[in-house]
């Protein structure tokens, strides 16, 4: 779990297995109002706060993006079966019970649509070893409305990112 575990998963599975084409699907907390339990989420951008991206020793400031190949493949799977998903910015923490009690507010008014822990690790490693990586989530629980689904309901009802995913890897 987080962008540590991801960083050697995701290494490993490009350099050792030589796999190519990478998708993640998970959980995450929504962050915008016009997002609803169970909704989808498809990672164009992984913002993050971690300190992840100071092995490439850039420059500047590196914004981690999903491939777009895979990203728009995903999109057309998901209007063919009429699933709505949003694509937009995700962010990626290294903290689940953050000390900050604004931050995600401050995330949220930057357009960020939800929050989880793995995907900027998976979008940098594949783009440092030029391979294709997504990132499809169904939201867990909402942030600020206060809303949250069981731990059943996660293990048997996140279905939707799961098929998308599947036909993508075809």
């Amino acid at each position: 779990m987080g962008m540590p575990s991801m960083g050697i998963y995701s290494w490993e599975l490009i350099n050792i297995f030589g796999v190519k084409n990478l998708i993640r699907i998970g959980s995450c907390g929504a962050l915008q109002d016009n997002l609803d339990l169970y909704d989808i989420i498809i990672g164009m951008g992984a913002s993050s706060n971690s300190n992840y991206v100071s092995q490439y020793h850039l420059p500047g400031h590196y914004a981690p993006i999903a491939s777009y190949s895979l990203l728009e493949k995903a999109k057309k799977i998901a209007d063919e079966k009429g699933q709505e998903v949003h694509v937009g910015n995700i962010l990626s923490s290294d903290t689940f019970y953050s000390a900050d009690k604004e931050a995600a507010g401050k995330w949220r008014d930057m357009g960020i649509l939800g929050i989880e822990m793995e995907a900027a690790a998976l979008y940098m490693n594949a783009a440092e070893a030029g391979v294709n990586a997504l990132c499809i989530l169904t939201v867990s629980d909402h942030i600020f409305k206060q809303e949250e689904t069981t731990s059943e309901e996660r293990e048997t009802s996140f279905t939707k990112m799961m098929e998308i995913a599947l036909e993508l890897a075809e």
